[in-house]
């Protein structure tokens, strides 16, 4: 019998994305599991360990100074010398010689090549991610993805069953603790209450910042403040541009006190990106009392239903102050819908019902 062993990596990370989802579900794994039943690896130099009470914490002797070489060649190498383990990947990563149980959050690499067209890095990247891809869904022991879009995607793209692939969605729940740091306003005096739109999210192609740029070239009224820092790889080189916009304000990275005061002001939350696995940034501002304003595209009409309003990834020909107009249903449902406790509790389902077997 093996016991599951978590890369804890994602401890030596911002949290955003994957990260959090990580993060909050390794700690109701905590919770609700026997002390020792499931083990965590953390590289040397982790600085911000939670204290957890029931796993079975690791701190390896190594340092992480690339978390591609952490995982492909430090736990890797551990994994080969302590065969009683398998390891529990969050981040679309499965070891070539000890495969174990990954999340695969989408396979957005398989489908836009012309977004790593750039440097050689990105083509690289590429290269890279797609054969993860086929490596996990060939060898893992069981994927887990986050929504029923990336699940039929990926069971097409690679000829597996769908039922061999579990849906287990992220939640927003992390933001009721966060509280609001209003002096964002006096950092940025241009953001008044309810005259401009939010978006947030890595600065990359797939966010699709192009669309809220032209929209802003024809409408120089309305003003857009963004959060996020670019990318090495997969840079949105349209952001080169921005600086000739007064009604751009570009705000770069922001803890989450100040995310959430501009989600509670703003005219509406943006997200236009033509490529999500789940998207998390407009449920975590659906919990605060913001409209958002979402793609039609991905999985975005699947985890967010009649409570968004959307647009057409491609097209700006449209009015925002318009659209908010339409009637959309209450969040409750879709709030209530999704939650970390829940989501922990399939995952030690599946780590229970493989325990005997991995």
């Amino acid at each position: 019998m093996s016991t599951v062993l978590i890369n804890g990596d994602f401890l030596c990370r911002r949290l955003t994305g994957i990260e959090r989802y990580a993060y909050e579900i390794t700690l109701r794994l905590d919770r609700i599991s026997a002390p020792g039943e499931i083990a965590i690896i953390v590289p040397h130099n982790t600085q911000n360990l939670p204290p957890y009470k029931n796993l079975k914490v690791i701190r390896h002797k190594k340092d992480i100074k690339s978390h591609l070489w952490w995982q492909m060649v430090t736990l890797q190498w551990f994994l080969l010398s302590h065969r009683e383990y398998t390891v529990l990947e969050y981040g679309n990563t499965c070891l070539p010689f000890s495969p174990g149980i990954v999340f695969l959050h989408d396979i957005y690499c398989e489908f836009y090549p012309k977004d790593f067209a750039g440097s050689r890095r990105d083509k690289i990247i590429r290269l890279y991610n797609r054969w993860q891809y086929r490596l996990i869904t060939k060898r893992a022991k069981k994927i887990i993805t986050v929504s029923y879009f990336t699940r039929d995607q990926t069971a097409e793209t690679f000829h597996i069953k769908p039922e061999l692939i579990s849906v287990i969605y992220s939640s927003w729940e992390h933001f009721k603790l966060i509280k609001a740091d209003y002096s964002i306003f006096s950092e940025f005096p241009m953001l008044k209450e309810k005259e401009y739109y939010f978006s947030l999210g890595s600065l990359s192609k797939r966010k699709n910042i192009k669309w809220i740029i032209e929209y802003a070239r024809r409408h120089p009224e309305t003003i857009f403040a963004i959060s996020g820092t670019s990318l090495p790889t997969v840079k949105a080189d349209e952001l080169d541009n921005v600086v000739s916009l007064s009604n751009i304000v570009l705000l770069g990275y922001l803890e989450d006190s100040k995310i959430r005061a501009l989600m509670e002001k703003c005219r509406a939350f943006l997200l236009p990106s033509y490529y999500e696995g789940f998207g998390l940034t407009p449920l975590e501002a659906l919990s605060v009392g913001a409209p958002v304003i979402i793609s039609r595209a991905a999985s975005l009409p699947e985890i967010y239903g009649d409570t968004a309003h959307y647009i057409a990834p491609f097209d700006t020909n449209i009015s925002l102050d318009d659209l908010l107009c339409e009637s959309v249903e209450a969040p409750d449902k879709i709030l209530a819908k999704y939650s970390y406790d829940k989501a922990a509790v399939q995952v030690y389902g599946l780590i229970k019902d493989f325990g005997g077997k991995l």
